[in-house]
């Protein structure tokens, strides 16, 4: 063959390398955004140890799960998930020292304190235990959730599994210190036991969130479940289970639950009830395989529209239409342009979901949303969201979601933030009070020492009819690697406007899978902490050392406690003022954020409602929306100083001193 026609025949070929190497070197350059080591430099972070039950460490440390034997051959997927952490007042004394953590290594739901929680607030930390609840070896807690579901002022504790409906553990009112006797362990769907056995739904839970959804003054509950109900856990269960129908939409799973809240009662055998909206959300929106919820206030009329992350599947954002005693969502999904690639469409695209976190990144007093999806290089290289919110104002933006249009823009890599890793749950903060929020990401998926990602990307390429099968699945066992030298993400904003993630200047950067953030004020000193929840290895605790934060506000907001003895044992100064939305007007502009009730993946931050406010000086303009104990929204804007403020909302906001 003539060298001419030789060549010929190879500019294909060569093409292809030339355009795949420019776009590597293109990627790569994206991620490495100038002026990291700067940004990085004002950030200090001291990795603590946590305080575990008395010996612990010396219980057996497992690696992986035993599942349903139709999943053996990946049971290292299967044992991927269900690490979760959060940090509250769990004492009831006005600071967020206190902590729930999820240890997969033994299946435990741990309570304990904060490294930096002062010595009242300290406890010998205990293990929940569900007794006389029916519990089997078929069950793993995926995720514990801090929340007053009574009204008393009292931090309770709600825990979601694999294998089973969730457990509320409810304060007494006798007790007088975290303790395993200060709970009391509830269904939250009532299942008849006669013989002592769990007969109820099989649900296998990811992801939670908690928050007063139909305006009533109550906080209710929305479940995320993963798997189909079916028998994951159990290696002599029924071949009942299944995987994702599609790589891309797929919709054969768990779904999602609406768990109104009806009543409750106090004392020292205090219960809540809950009732299940069916239809609450559309059913279209309610069958994906589900990873991560939150939510947040987006039209000013104090209820909380929500964003459901779906792993293998659309995105849902549900416009909250709720009455007192009926919840009711319909979805909001974004317009497309002729330049906007489908998966950058909101509600249309089709990367994994895996967490999601609401705040106001550029600070003009709109809420936005970062969502982490699988972003590894050379793996499945999707890309993170950072939905940036186009609504002129709150008005408009109720507008728009009436007529189910979503108003926004996918901007992660404008921003910096586009590729991490494998990413899991995501929790904004301003760590240096400076009006900027930073944004740190779990990442990681198995870790093993042989390389799968040729095996996932040859799945990633057949036949979504053959996908619900485990058996055409690749194997996923012990020592196989996937992702599983991620690191966690740390994203700060540098000087020209754009995030670099500075993790490994920051000696964040440890190769461990990563899934659940929880974020708090543990020493009331307006310095925001974090945890994060490992898989397959131990919790950590990262204290800000920061030396030059700027000033802040941190409000505590509360309604009245129904119970009189509040103050008393674990009863703080009220019950968390769940829903109530917060704007602050200073130099560097409007800011906006929430009491978050909890929501993402795994992880769950404090109640308190924080803002930078970096070298102002004297009072700023806060208008707060809220909700009170009956329902009835209010709206009033103050001038409070820089600082920690306890305030008590009933029809007005009253200053009260932090117990």
């Amino acid at each position: 063959m003539p060298l001419r026609e030789r060549f010929r025949r190879m500019i294909p070929g060569v093409a292809t390398i030339v355009v795949a190497a420019s776009l590597f070197f293109a990627v790569r350059t994206s991620v490495a955004v100038a002026g990291g080591d700067e940004a990085a430099a004002a950030y200090a972070f001291q990795e603590l140890p946590i305080a575990m039950p008395p010996g612990y460490e010396n219980r057996p440390m497992k690696t992986v799960r035993e599942v349903n034997p139709a999943y053996y051959k990946i049971r290292s997927w299967i044992s991927s998930v269900g690490a979760s952490i959060a940090i509250n007042d769990l004492t009831g004394h006005g600071v967020a020292d206190g902590m729930c953590i999820v240890d997969t290594r033994t299946d435990q739901v741990i309570v304990t304190y904060t490294p930096t929680a002062r010595p009242g607030d300290r406890f010998t930390p205990f293990v929940l235990d569900a007794a006389p609840l029916p519990m089997d070896a078929a069950m793993a807690p995926t995720g514990c959730t801090p929340g007053d579901f009574n009204g008393d002022g009292r931090m309770d504790l709600l825990v979601t599994y694999w294998g089973r409906t969730p457990i509320l553990f409810m304060a007494r009112t006798d007790a007088t210190e975290p303790a395993p006797g200060a709970y009391v362990p509830r269904e939250v769907v009532p299942t008849a036991s006669p013989d002592g056995k769990y007969h109820g739904p099989r649900w296998n839970t990811d992801a939670d969130y908690v928050g007063d959804l139909d305006g009533s003054g109550h906080p209710s509950i929305v479940i995320g479940n993963y798997f189909p109900d079916s028998d994951v856990l159990d290696p002599h269960g029924l071949n009942n289970v299944a995987m994702n129908d599609s790589l891309s939409s797929a919709r054969n799973a768990g779904g999602d639950h609406v768990l109104r809240w009806v009543s409750a009662t106090t004392g020292s055998d205090p219960t809540a009830a809950f009732v299940e909206e069916k239809d609450a959300i559309p059913y279209d929106a309610s069958t994906g395989w589900t990873l991560a919820i939150s939510g947040a206030d987006l039209t000013s009329d104090a209820l909380p529209e929500l964003y459901i992350a779906n792993d293998f599947g659309h995105a849902h954002l549900l416009y909250n239409r709720s009455t007192p005693g009926k919840i009711r969502f319909t979805e909001a999904t974004g317009e497309r342009t002729p330049t906007t690639p489908k998966s950058f469409v909101l509600g249309k695209g089709s990367f994994k979901g895996m967490g999601v976190d609401f705040g106001d990144l550029n600070h003009n007093g709109n809420f936005d949303m970062f969502v982490s999806n699988i972003t590894e290089a050379w793996g499945l290289e999707e890309s993170n969201f950072v939905w940036v919110n186009e609504a002129k104002d709150e008005a408009d933006m109720k507008r728009q979601l009436e007529r189910g249009t979503a108003p926004f823009t996918q901007k992660a890599q404008e921003h910096g933030m586009a590729w991490t890793g494998w990413g899991w749950d995501a929790k904004m903060g301003d760590f240096l009070n400076n009006g900027d929020l930073s944004v740190i990401q779990a990442t990681g998926f198995v870790k093993g020492n042989i390389d799968r990602w040729p095996w996932l990307q040859e799945l990633a390429m057949s036949n979504d009819n053959l996908l619900s099968n485990p058996r055409m699945w690749p194997h996923v066992q012990p020592g196989d690697d996937l992702a599983g030298d991620n690191v966690l993400g740390f994203y700060a904003k540098t000087a020209n406007g754009v995030y670099a993630n500075v993790s490994k200047q920051l000696g964040l950067a440890v190769p461990t899978p990563t899934r659940g953030i929880a974020t708090g004020d543990t020493t009331g000193t307006g310095a925001l902490d974090f945890a994060v929840a490992r898989q397959w290895g131990p919790p950590a605790f990262y204290a800000n050392m920061a030396s030059n934060r700027g000033d802040y506000l941190n409000l505590k907001l509360y309604r009245p406690a129904g119970d009189s003895a509040v103050g008393q044992g674990l009863a703080g100064t009220g019950s968390p003022a769940y829903g109530a939305r917060v704007k602050v007007t200073s130099a560097l502009g409007t800011q906006v954020s929430q009491l978050d009730g909890g929501g993402g993946h795994g992880g769950f931050r404090s109640f308190d409602v924080h803002f930078g406010l970096g070298a102002t000086s004297g009072p700023v303009t806060v208008s707060l929306e809220w909700r009170d104990a009956g329902g009835t929204p209010h709206q009033k804007t103050t001038q409070l100083t820089p600082g920690t403020h306890t305030l008590e909302l009933t029809s007005d906001i009253k200053e009260v001193p932090s117990r």
